[in-house]
């Protein structure tokens, strides 16, 4: 076998396992469990010693210098954010948040989602520094959701792919502002302005200048994140606020793109018709290059960074922060299983979440702004609020930000897992045995009748 074929034949199963849309769902679980088993081995220091290490940036005599976890939440997590912030804007644009009757089920459907959950927990949780966590109920993490319902295959209608996703989008839009609201500490109005100066220019550089260059974005989000940093506001929110200065238009046309491909295909083959060797004369050099400039003039940059973040986020981001978020070490598992704290947030998890998401959406329904999606009855509505209940990553975020103390933190950690696990499965159960015959009688209704149909 040649060097390049078996290179090829190595790499094939990645490139397949990074197509699945429920790749980085399994990468997700795989780094929790690492983290469970690292955190409990003879290995254990290591792992809390590892997230402790300060990283250090120095430019000049300024120096910015904290642990590693802290990078990875901070830092890494915004740039999370950020995709968070690309996919609401393009949604908000052109997608299933556009008009208002599109925007009506997942959005009521969002908000029931989040109040549900957290009116559970204040009528669970007895008073006291645990209180602090009731926003933690509140997430859905996307892509352990959207995961999870991939793995049932074509049985799943696209109705029902698509309001999960936008469900889950408004969510997080929501537990975005719970973090900049509640969740930010004392706020330093100096940093403060020179971030929204920053993030003002950003949007001038879009709308007044019509600057189309990613770099300009990304540099001035920069800012945007160490002036937020230094403010004491979150600076992962400046990752949702950069992302909406991101322009999403296009400078040519896909009409005019496509003209040009043709035209440009006639004149190659021309040129190249006679043969000759590997290289390629100038002036179609040239025109090789005009061709990759229109290539990404005709792509919005939204939606260029949106495809160019979106594997790094999910296949390294999210895994990490998983990695250094999920160890909870068991040494004293009798105390935190025995407390409200870690029942409480598991508990508004599983039922806050599905009886939040159910009972909005019925009132969409019944007050007719809104439809169920096709093929999609109330008992697939339950199953899809149970994957709602997973909150995870977003889940996980909030417990640091809003709980102080390891052993409340523990408790929190192990009830978001243990809450978005039973929700999971219950989940996937659900519509495991519920989508399997309405999708055979439609088959079968298909076959009958003779007509071509979509399924």
């Amino acid at each position: 076998m040649q060097p390049k074929t078996l290179l090829q034949s190595i790499a094939a199963p990645f490139r397949q396992f990074i197509r699945n849309e429920s790749s980085s769902g399994i990468l997700l679980i795989l780094s929790t469990v690492i983290a469970l088993v690292w955190a409990n081995s003879p290995l254990s220091p290591a792992y809390f010693n590892l997230w402790d290490t300060p990283v250090s940036i120095s430019i000049g005599e300024d120096s910015f210098s904290k642990p590693l976890l802290l990078w990875v939440n901070d830092g890494l997590m915004a740039i999370f954010f950020f995709t968070i912030g690309l996919e609401i804007k393009k949604e908000v644009i052109d997608g299933e948040l556009s008009t208002p009757r599109k925007a009506a089920l997942p959005l009521l459907a969002a908000v029931g989602g989040m109040v549900v959950p957290v009116g559970l927990f204040f009528l669970l949780q007895d008073a006291g520094p645990g209180m602090k966590g009731w926003g933690i109920p509140m997430a859905t993490d996307i892509a352990f959701s959207i995961g999870i319902l991939s793995l049932l295959g074509s049985r799943v209608p696209l109705g029902m792919k698509v309001f999960l996703t936008a469900f889950a989008i408004v969510d997080d839009l929501g537990a975005i502002f719970v973090i900049t609201v509640f969740y930010s500490h004392e706020v330093h109005w100096g940093a403060l302005a020179m971030s929204g100066g920053i993030l003002a220019f950003l949007f001038l550089c879009n709308h007044m200048f019509s600057i189309k260059r990613n770099w300009v974005y990304l540099l001035g989000g920069l800012g945007v994140w160490y002036y937020m940093f230094k403010s004491g506001i979150h600076p992962t929110i400046a990752g949702v606020l950069v992302a909406m200065a991101v322009p999403a238009t296009n400078k040519l046309r896909a009409r005019r793109f496509a003209d040009r491909i043709e035209d440009f295909l006639d004149e190659f083959r021309l040129e190249k018709a006679d043969g000759g060797g590997p290289f390629i004369p100038d002036p179609e050099v040239h025109q090789l290059q005009d061709l990759r400039n229109r290539a990404r003039s005709v792509l919005p940059p939204l939606q260029r960074l949106e495809y160019q973040l979106n594997d790094f986020v999910a296949f390294f981001v999210m895994p990490l922060f998983a990695l250094a978020n999920a160890g909870i070490k068991f040494g004293g598992s009798g105390e935190v299983f025995g407390q409200p704290l870690f029942m409480n947030i598991a508990v508004a998890l599983l039922f806050g979440k599905v009886i939040g998401i159910v009972l909005f959406s019925w009132l969409a329904v019944k007050l007719r702004i809104a439809d169920l999606p096709l093929r999609t009855g109330w008992v697939q509505m339950a199953g899809l609020g149970l994957l709602g209940g997973i909150g995870f990553t977003m889940a996980l975020f909030i417990s640091n930000l809003a709980l102080e103390g390891a052993a409340l933190l523990a408790q929190a950690k192990l009830g978001i897992l243990i809450g978005s696990f039973v929700a999971g499965t219950a989940g996937y159960l659900l519509l495991h045995y519920t989508l399997r015959e309405p999708l055979e009688e439609e088959l079968e209704s298909v076959a009958a009748s003779g007509q071509e149909q979509t399924v």
